[in-house]
């Protein structure tokens, strides 16, 4: 029997509201068993950035990260919120540990291929060090993973962060049972937009199908469904989607998908 760990990603809708995130702290540090945690903070590096003096490019809905939107991310991701993150956990007494992919070379990436857009300094996730990030685990610690990889190069590069958690889910997947929770600001898939509580709790491949084809499953909505399936298809356990409270053990109002 492998063990349990459980791969949290959260969005800047929880990072940017204090009580939102002090509350998704504590949910999370109640969890049983191993946990990663994994965070953005987009919309937090676009407000500092502007602060700076610094244009934030964005072409739908993505980030152009040029050299100076690089060094606001890296203060932001990798500093501001991480370690804001980390120093909280550590009162709810889990032992976190901030972590970059260039941290102990644990996901290594490449520079996006220039195609129709050039994205600049944006990087897609080519190895996570699954052995690095296990011992981190042995040892007890809560590995929280900001949006930033490396090219092992020097190079450090804008990632997104769906895209970690999903590939770090995939690569400890060899040892671990895996869960991977994707949290944001709706409970869920949900059949009607305008009804909060219309949750979509069970999907597997044939009801996917049915989704997309009445376009219940359409726009952002779309990439997030896509990362779920590449990921249960290199044998992560199972992808929940819904808001915070998701995590409580009583909770039954999210979305579960599995094969």
């Amino acid at each position: 029997m492998k063990p349990k760990l459980s791969i949290v990603k959260i969005g800047g809708n929880v990072i940017e509201n204090e009580a939102e995130l002090h509350k998704f702290l504590d949910f999370f540090s109640e969890l049983k068993g191993a946990k990663i945690l994994v965070h953005g903070g987009g919309k937090l590096a676009t407000q500092i950035a502007e602060q700076l003096g610094i244009t934030s490019q964005m072409v739908g809905g993505r980030r152009i990260t040029d050299k100076e939107s690089l060094k606001v991310i890296t203060m932001v991701y990798g500093g501001l919120a991480n370690k804001n993150i980390v120093a909280q956990l550590q009162a709810k007494g889990t032992n976190a540990i901030g972590l970059s992919g260039a941290d102990g070379n644990t996901i290594q990436a490449v520079k996006r291929p220039v195609k129709e857009i050039d994205y600049g300094f944006a990087g897609d996730v080519e190895k996570v060090n699954t052995a690095a990030i296990e011992k981190l685990l042995k040892a007890d610690f809560t590995p929280v993973f900001c949006a930033i990889t490396h090219n092992k190069q020097g190079q450090l590069l804008n990632t997104n962060a769906d895209t970690i958690a999903s590939e770090i889910a995939i690569g400890m997947s060899s040892v671990f049972e895996t869960t991977l929770y994707y949290c944001f600001e709706k409970k869920g898939v949900l059949l009607d937009i305008s009804d909060e509580n219309s949750v979509v709790t069970h999907i597997e491949p044939k009801k996917y199908q049915e989704l997309l084809q009445n376009n219940i499953i359409a726009d952002g909505m779309l990439p997030k469904l896509e990362n779920c399936f590449h990921a249960l298809n290199q044998q992560v356990n199972k992808v929940c989607i819904g808001d915070i409270s998701m995590l409580q053990p009583s909770s039954t109002l999210y979305t579960t998908i599995t094969l």
